[in-house]
């Protein structure tokens, strides 16, 4: 039955967000699509860094680019304040910050697209030149139901693409062939791929995270694709500032280390701690790795305890907390991150409030030589309680916390 649910709502997507709204979206704004060359990137992790990677090549390389991505928008070198708050914009939304695109005199567009917005068409009259995948991993089964439906979903945008540039290396790579068109022309990269030593050079330098490197790998797949020289594409890396959100290490004088990312799900996760891991042998840090994250409301609870697991095994010390719980309990959520752990109950520490346990894991935990890595908000700019959004940022009360000269307890903190 709910199969059937959800082909039925593909349907209805379809008729009530594409063609209602996308194909009158494209008349008022006049198929401003059609005067854009559209690179479409998506996956479970690595999207945005990938989108944004491959904006900055573009742009070093002299291109009139824009860029639409889950953290910012840009129209060449002013980013656009867009009030987005999903990856994929509504249709009309979409088909309006193209048409300012198509004004600006943009000739490519950069579009980073979830398997959200491709299933519900709210990438209505969308036909890219080139479409590239990073990975697709455990996610969304909560509204997708299956592996293969969030796979299908994906390719909705990715069927409609001159070329495709698949991962050669993950689990998706045959199945997401076989759904594509015989027409379309198909790309693989993976680890590996030959590349020219320049580019090789400037990936190493600038991207250490061995996840970072497979996703500069479609990027330079996909501007290979778009004839852009070894030179173009290696002083587009070097030019990378990286991205908000994504592995940022806050400078402070306690004599240990605090990174933000916006890992939120069981592969970023796992990939993301494992490179903090490398990075602390590489730098001799004698500490501990503490990881603070927890698990947003109302979405795929399947991966809660996987969530919860991995913690445990990559990091020494973990603290669970609030991400987005919005009407589910908080308390509830943590217990399911903690329900099919065996080992390591003396590691955790619960605190519901995430402002409380980021000031506690700085305040408190973190001693000389530690690494302190707070996932799953990144960029984000508000926290989702009950049906509100409520201001935040990661970044501001992590800083906040290193600012306090003494800690005050609160009843908030569960020890188990």
């Amino acid at each position: 039955m709910q199969e059937l649910i959800y082909r039925f709502k593909s349907w209805y997507h379809w008729f009530k967000t594409g063609l209602l709204k996308g194909l009158s979206a494209q008349l008022r704004y006049r198929w401003p699509a059609r005067k854009l060359r559209i690179i479409a990137i998506t996956g479970t992790d690595g999207k945005t860094t990938s989108s944004t990677l491959l904006y900055q090549i573009l742009k070093s390389a002299g291109k009139k680019v824009a860029l639409l991505s889950t953290v910012a928008a840009y129209i060449g070198d002013e980013k656009i304040e867009t009030g987005f708050h999903v990856t994929t914009p509504p249709a009309h939304d979409l088909q309006k910050i193209m048409r300012r695109m198509v004004d600006a005199g943009m000739d490519y567009l950069i579009l980073e697209f979830t398997s959200h917005g491709a299933y519900q068409h709210r990438l209505w009259g969308i036909k890219p030149l080139l479409a590239g995948i990073t990975n697709v991993t455990h996610e969304h089964f909560d509204y997708h139901l299956t592996y293969q439906n969030y796979l299908e979903a994906k390719a909705i945008l990715l069927k409609k693409a001159k070329t495709v540039i698949l991962n050669e290396d993950d689990l998706s790579f045959n199945k997401l062939k076989r759904l594509l068109p015989t027409t379309t022309k198909v790309v693989s990269y993976s680890h590996a791929t030959s590349l020219p030593q320049k580019v090789r050079e400037a990936i190493m330098k600038k991207l250490p995270e061995p996840y970072n490197q497979m996703n500069a790998r479609l990027v330079v797949a996909l501007a290979s694709q778009l004839n852009l020289t070894t030179s173009q594409i290696a002083q587009g890396i070097a030019d990378f500032q990286g991205v908000e959100g994504r592995m940022d290490f806050v400078p402070n004088k306690r004599g240990f280390k605090i990174v933000i990312d916006f890992a939120h799900t069981p592969n970023a996760l796992t990939e993301a701690l494992e490179a903090l891991k490398k990075y602390m042998r590489q730098e001799k840090m004698p500490g501990r790795l503490i990881a603070v994250y927890g698990c947003a409301g109302l979405r795929d609870f399947t991966k809660r305890p996987l969530m919860g697991k991995i913690g445990i095994d990559l990091a020494d010390l973990v603290v669970f907390t609030a991400e987005d719980p919005r009407t589910e309990d908080v308390w509830s959520i943590i217990r399911q991150m903690k329900e099919q752990l065996t080992t390591g109950h003396n590691r955790i520490i619960s605190i519901a409030d995430r402002a409380k346990a980021i000031d506690f894991a700085i305040n408190k935990l973190a001693r000389r030589g530690d690494l302190v890595v707070f996932f799953g908000k990144g960029p984000e700019k508000s926290m989702a309680y009950d049906k509100m959004e409520y201001p935040w940022s990661e970044q501001a009360v992590v800083q906040q916390a290193l600012n306090k000269k003494s800690w005050t307890s609160c009843n908030t903190i569960l020890f188990i």
